[in-house]
């Protein structure tokens, strides 16, 4: 039956005798599955090159077919649940869907939509069944993602208070290359939307004829105005996600400034932007993700209190201005944070006793004075930017929608020193981590360990692709990719003992058992002619500290067509709800040396089985 099938769709195409490869492309999309180029080119030549011609019959084609799409992998599963190697009848369906798929719950209904959707020949349709080829559609599609089909929708509560969340949240949003002479562009902020982001930073200075400009301040990277970043924001604010956006304004602007910048946010995003509190004017608790649904809040520095700003409300508040005052203390090493020598001299050199004691750092005390137009201050609602002092000046006096920005080398110390101090902050207070200074090249650093404490908004370059950033990517793909994640229940707990370092009865212990089978179609590698790479796997997971693990495959040689491994993999996780699998196949261009071909990174709960 499948011959003929698949004569009927390709004869027409083989009227005049033989087709070129433009041809066999183009039948191939008609066959409905996913094809590589430069393979398909290169078994094409290797085809035609031995008749030293350039096109090829309906034998040629169908063989071409077979190298390409049946893989014998699945030719074998398939041949174990159907008796006669052709066809799967629905009770045999159910069975490879019970035992292979981990579906307990499958019956004829599953297996009837299955074979409707997939089973590509009529008559075989018709009859309840499915072929090979039918068979072969299912396992290449969506249906069969190692991603679990119920976490591409948001299937968390989104009722719990904003500070129970992670936000996926970026850092110098307008930038789009490095951070020193690089182009400020509105694509930065289109793309951060666009991949579901859901906290921006937006720069802002004083620019001429009294329009406010973004860029990063005191660099030669490039200028753009205000408004037309909140005019982008306005556009593409809600493509990705319905849930709340915070603007996160690094302001240096003038009073007088500010108060256009304030206009521009209420005359362009209008309903949008949140200028009063969703419920009881007396804020206890921060609003919900769903509550906050298609609004858009600003993150600034904050005039008074939340109170005072709902009883000027229908005032006129222009041409008036507040003045905050904020005391820190700054000891010699929290500086480091902007100031480090790019290149730090290496003191591994020395042997340990010769070292002396470093001197205890000095702190210092500074004061500094902010004005603050009051119109710009009235539309910080749910996000009040405060100082960080310490975790028991925040226990004693910062309310719950007053939030903190701390610099990854302060944070670092605190998750290896304070790490149960730091895990408390976070379950009351909003907490973004954000680049150190000198990291000019608009690296980024490993976000996990923030996330191990329970950091909110671990602001990271978007622009700057890499692991850090594909563990970003690879958790904020959960709960349909919305941009918030229910954070862990003993990351929401105030009364939570967690610290990463030492999980101790917070540990639930998962045995992980991967079965790496083969590959398909991998990008060959960028040094051969041909189709070729010696594709090697390697299995990472992310998470706290100890169940941080690299396995690594075997070497396939000069195979990035078919390559096939047949290896398993045991892991044992003890915290699953933080833990980050991440895939990544590289070329072996030598004993020292690999090449990336491509990664795939996902939350280790969202992992299918089967």
């Amino acid at each position: 039956i499948s011959h003929t099938w698949f004569l009927s769709i390709i004869q027409n195409e083989f009227r005049t005798g033989k087709i070129d490869l433009d041809s066999t492309m183009k039948l191939l999309e008609k066959l409905q599955m996913p094809f590589d180029f430069t393979h398909v080119k290169h078994v094409f030549k290797k085809t035609v090159d031995k008749r030293k011609a350039h096109t090829i019959n309906i034998e040629d084609f169908r063989a071409i077919y077979r190298t390409i799409v049946h893989k014998p992998e699945l030719r074998e599963i398939f041949r174990a649940y159907s008796p006669n190697c052709k066809i799967l009848d629905d009770t045999q369906l159910i069975e490879f869907l019970r035992k292979e798929q981990y579906e307990t719950e499958a019956c004829e209904t599953t297996a009837l939509e299955i074979i409707l959707k997939y089973e590509p020949i009529e008559e075989v349709r018709k009859r309840r069944q499915m072929s090979f080829e039918g068979f072969i559609r299912y396992m290449s599609s969506e249906d069969c993602s190692i991603f679990k089909n119920n976490h591409r929708t948001i299937y968390q509560d989104m009722n719990h208070p904003l500070c129970d969340y992670f936000i996926s949240s970026s850092h110098n949003t307008y930038l789009i290359s490095d951070q020193l002479i690089g182009p400020s562009h509105l694509w930065g902020y289109t793309s951060a939307l666009l991949k579901g982001c859901r906290c921006l930073e937006i720069d802002c200075w004083d620019g001429s004829n009294n329009e406010p400009v973004v860029y990063h301040g005191h660099t030669l990277t490039s200028k753009i105005p205000f408004h037309s970043v909140i005019q982008v924001i306005d556009k593409y604010a809600f493509v990705a996600s319905d849930y709340p956006i915070v603007l996160s304004l690094e302001n240096h602007c003038s009073p007088k400034q500010q108060e256009v910048m304030a206009d521009y946010l209420e005359s362009i995003l209008g309903d949008k932007l949140l200028t009063s509190t969703t419920g009881d004017t007396v804020v206890t608790q921060l609003p919900s993700p769903e509550a906050l649904k298609f609004k858009i809040l600003v993150k600034n520095k904050k005039v008074g209190t939340i109170e005072e700003s709902m009883l000027r409300r229908n005032l006129d508040s222009h041409g008036e201005t507040g003045e905050i005052s904020e005391f820190e203390i700054i000891s010699d090493e929290d500086e480091t944070d902007e100031k480090v020598p790019l290149y730090p001299k290496s003191d591994s050199s020395k042997r340990k006793s010769e070292r002396r004691p470093s001197p205890p750092p000095r702190k210092k005390a500074k004061v500094t004075f902010t004005k603050i137009a009051i119109t710009l201050s009235d539309l910080v609602i749910y996000t009040k930017s405060e100082k960080f002092v310490s975790f028991e000046h925040s226990l004693a006096n910062q309310k719950c929608y007053e939030n903190n920005s701390i610099g990854e080398v302060r944070a670092r110390k605190f998750v290896k020193h304070s790490a149960k101090e730091f895990v408390s902050h976070t379950s009351r207070f909003i907490t973004r981590i954000y680049p150190k200074g000198t990291r000019t090249n608009s690296s980024n650093y490993n976000p996990q360990e923030f996330w191990n404490v329970g950091c909110q908004m671990v602001a990271l370059n978007f622009q700057t692709p890499g692991v850090q950033m594909e563990l970003q990517n690879g958790k904020f793909l959960d709960n349909g990719g919305c941009g918030y994640i229910l954070k862990p229940e003993f990351l929401r707990n105030r009364n939570s003992t967690f610290t990463p370092h030492n999980v101790g009865r917070y540990s639930k212990p998962m045995s992980l058992s991967i079965r790496l089978i083969s590959g398909h179609q991998l990008p060959p590698s960028n040094l051969s002619k041909t189709n070729k790479a010696d594709p090697l796997v390697q299995i990472e997971i992310y998470g706290v500290p100890e169940d941080q693990v690299k396995k690594k495959s075997s070497v396939i040689k000069s195979n990035a067509l078919s390559p096939r491994w047949d290896e398993t993999f045991s892991f044992t996780v003890q915290v699953p709800e933080l833990a980050l699998i991440r895939f990544c196949v590289e070329d072996e261009i030598s004993l020292v040396a690999n090449e990336f071909l491509g990664q795939y990174t996902l939350p280790l709960l969202s992992l299918s089985k089967g």
